[in-house]
């Protein structure tokens, strides 16, 4: 068994996990990250794509809305190349009450939210997809950011600080003795090894799963209740804003442009498994005739590909327990030393990806009082590495980037606009990276064709550099199929059945994919996405 040893180790990869790494690595703490599968697979990587204004919880959740507003500028600054500064719309539809407004608007004044009521007529003139027969509109400072890209600017952050990170490192076990977490030990799933890692706290930041997490410590009844909820991304972008209906928070009732996509969402539903959520076809068609009350001819776009996430909400006593949509969106933190008598564990869920830096910065802090130890919140002083130009993204940058280098490096993935360096020289860093683990990164296989094409260049090349050999590279493209499938099948209509019809023929008809030699079962296991 592999030994390790830290200050604090922290369990759970998406962009939490990661805010907390790069605060506690600031703040000159030894700190060690483990997530089971990829960074960012799990919440952070199921999205709508939205860094909110805070308009949307100005009447149903106030508290959260000033969190919001105030991070929103915040995470602006910080991460310029993640987030695209849209702007944003409520607007009132003709199914919706204008008196709503009102209450919209004293909200957004108590919250320290933005806001301000523009005519119909320039609401159309900024978005002339919206429905015609709105009859009220208001301007909010909604951005959208690209989930990924944030958290691996603060994962290079924190690694400038000396903080560590192992991916594709289950936790077993949380080990306590005399009442105090001593170590956690985890099973490398790539490596197929064992590590104990001797610390004085272990951080709980595993969203949804935070619940089983806890109870490797023996503390049990945590109730974060895992939310499901589907979005569908249609394959252009019909609106330049973000478009929400002014409404009392509900389904299906925004629209986030977010890279040369839209996406609408979501729905809100408790489950009890958060590894194994539906996107149920009804719930599909939900999405698209909602979207149809803002943007009229919504449903003939086509859309692309759909997926669900899990919401770590926090049990809400004033609520049904099944009620997920109403559970406040506020971050919640467990201290397991006053709950269950264990020193040196914290829980935190709740909170949005929004508030990602602030949910760090808050627990950190609770920590540092628990140890004794006064070392202030470093987190907004610096710019990701990497990032220092300072302007935000806009959705042209690739096309602009391709101009450049057109003759020196191969598109692999026309919809994208990923070239071979780019794919290389990631496949070089991250050698044990899977096809879906690169996706997350460079946005292979996200546009129409759903990597139909680029998958089979992306193994082809990945063959010709020599990182791996015939059997490896079929089982990751097979895989990386399989995976574009799961988002597929519930929205198979119109344009989209032709183009997988025109897919199903390449790999089946041609390659004949699922009859290729394949890797034993234990090895297909260690490079599976969870």
């Amino acid at each position: 068994m592999k030994k390790l040893e830290t200050d604090v180790v922290v369990i759970g990869g998406g962009a939490t996990g990661v805010g907390v790494l790069r605060d506690l690595a600031m703040r000159g703490f030894r700190a060690i990250l483990l997530e089971r599968a990829d960074l960012g697979q799990g919440t952070t990587g199921r999205y709508h794509g939205l860094l909110h204004s805070g308009g949307r919880y100005v009447v149903s959740d106030p508290r959260s809305a000033t969190e919001c507003a105030e991070e929103n500028d915040i995470i602006t600054a910080l991460h310029p190349d993640a987030v695209e500064d849209t702007g944003g719309l409520f607007v009132v539809t003709p199914e919706d009450d204008p008196a709503f407004g009102d209450d919209f608007l004293k909200g957004a004044e108590a919250t320290g939210v933005w806001t301000e009521e523009i005519s119909v007529e320039e609401a159309l003139r900024r978005e002339p997809r919206l429905n015609p027969g709105i009859k009220r509109a208001f301007a909010v400072k909604d951005k959208t950011v690209d989930g990924w890209a944030m958290l691996w600017g603060a994962v290079r952050s924190a690694r400038k600080y000396g903080g560590k990170v192992l991916t594709y490192h289950r936790v077993d076990d949380i080990v306590v003795e005399g009442g105090k977490v001593v170590a956690v030990k985890a099973h490398g799933t790539k490596t197929g090894e064992d590590v104990m890692i001797d610390c004085q706290f272990a951080i709980n930041a595993g969203g949804p799963w935070s619940g089983q997490i806890a109870s490797l410590a023996g503390a049990h009844d945590v109730d974060v209740v895992p939310g499901r909820g589907i979005m569908v991304a249609m394959n252009h972008r019909l609106v330049n804003r973000v478009v929400n209906r002014c409404i009392y928070p509900a389904d299906g009732d925004i629209i986030v442009p977010v890279h040369t996509v839209c996406i609408i969402g979501t729905t809100d539903v408790k489950v009890d498994d958060p590894d194994h959520l539906e996107i149920p076809r009804n719930e599909v068609q939900q999405m698209l005739d909602a979207g149809e009350a803002l943007i009229p001819g919504f449903r003939d776009a086509r859309a692309v590909h759909a997926w669900a996430g899990a919401r770590p909400l926090v049990k809400d006593k004033r609520v049904s327990a099944d009620d997920t949509r109403h559970m406040s969106r506020g971050m919640s933190i467990i201290d397991h030393q006053a709950r269950d008598d264990i020193s040196g564990l914290l829980t935190i869920a709740g909170g949005k990806l929004t508030t990602y830096r602030l949910m760090a910065k808050n627990i950190v802090d609770v920590m540092c009082d628990q140890m004794g130890e006064h070392r202030p919140c470093r987190t907004t002083e610096e710019i990701m590495p990497g990032t220092e130009r300072g302007h935000n993204y806009t959705v042209t940058h690739r096309l602009a980037e391709r101009e450049a280098d057109r003759f020196d490096s191969q598109i692999i993935c026309e919809c994208e606009l990923m070239n071979r360096k780019m794919f290389t020289k990631l496949l070089n860093d991250q050698p044990n990276a899977t096809f879906d683990d690169l996706r997350r990164q460079l946005r292979l296989g996200m546009g129409p064709c759903q990597g139909g094409f680029c998958s089979m260049r992306a193994a082809g090349i990945t063959q010709e550099i020599g990182r791996g050999d015939e059997k490896d590279i079929t089982e990751l493209m097979r895989l990386f199929l399989k995976n574009r499938w799961i988002g597929l099948w519930p929205i198979l209509f119109g344009r989209q059945v032709r183009q997988t019809a025109l897919d199903d023929w390449i790999f089946q008809g041609i390659l004949d994919i699922e009859h290729l030699p394949t890797v034993e079962d234990e090895e297909i296991k260690s490079k599976a996405v969870r």
